[in-house]
Parts: structure tokens; C-alpha cells; sequence
């Protein structure tokens, strides 16, 4: 006689996510939180990109800090007149330093108003 008991059925699968609740859970978060929670990720994936984290220069890569300081202008100038001034503020204030630190690490530096984002931002000077 053997010990071990034969399993007569496979586990049951896990059980799937509940959509209707998530759905429900996303349409009560407010328009202004999901437009600065994007606005806030652009700008720290932006940061690493262009080296100012730990290890920096190990993750630089300003071809993709370009692409995100640019889709980043877009969001905080699209949304601007849609979150307030109380909101927008401290967005436009983080998207001038990206852009600024982009001019900094850039080897040839973009003409004025040919930087990232600044066809929607105008030109960015130190």
C-alpha cells in the first residue's frame, strides 16, 4: 500500500480577474490623478534616460529621453487647461528641467526651439 494519495483531478485553474470590478475601480479615480500619475512616470523614466539616476550613466540613452520629454510636452500642454494651475505647475516646472537637462547632457545641443517637447513648450534657455 503506498502512502501517497492519487489526485483525481487536476488543481483547479486560478481563478480569473474580476474586470467588472476593476472597471468600476479605475472610473472612480479621478481625471487629474490619472493625468499626473502618467505625467509623473514619463518623468522619471525621462530622468533615467538621461542619466540622472543612481548608476547613471549606465542607463543613458537620450535618443529615448527625447521621445518621453516630447510625449511628457504633450500631456502637460494638452492637459494643462483640464488639471488647473495647481496641477499643471509643478509638471510645466519638472518638463523645463528635463528639457534643460537634455540641453546640458547633449554632446550638440538642438537649436533653440528644436529641443524635445519644444514645439509645444516654445524654446527652453538656462
Amino acid at each position: 500500500m503506498s502512502d501517497a494519495t492519487p489526485e483525481s483531478t487536476p488543481s483547479a485553474p486560478a481563478e480569473a480577474p474580476d474586470f467588472d470590478s476593476m472597471t468600476r475601480d479605475i472610473a472612480d479615480v479621478p481625471a487629474v490623478e490619472v493625468i499626473t500619475t502618467v505625467a509623473v512616470h514619463l518623468m522619471s523614466s525621462a530622468a533615467v534616460n538621461l542619466g540622472l539616476a543612481e548608476e547613471g550613466e549606465a542607463h543613458k540613452d537620450l535618443d529615448e529621453a527625447r521621445k518621453l520629454i516630447t510625449a511628457l510636452a504633450g500631456l502637460v500642454t494638452a492637459g494643462a487647461t483640464e488639471i488647473s494651475n495647481f496641477h499643471a505647475g509643478p509638471l510645466r516646472d519638472g518638463l523645463r528641467s528635463l528639457q534643460l537637462a537634455f540641453r546640458e547632457a547633449s554632446v550638440v545641443p538642438d537649436e533653440p526651439g528644436q529641443g524635445p517637447g519644444e514645439k509645444f513648450t516654445g524654446p527652453v534657455f538656462g
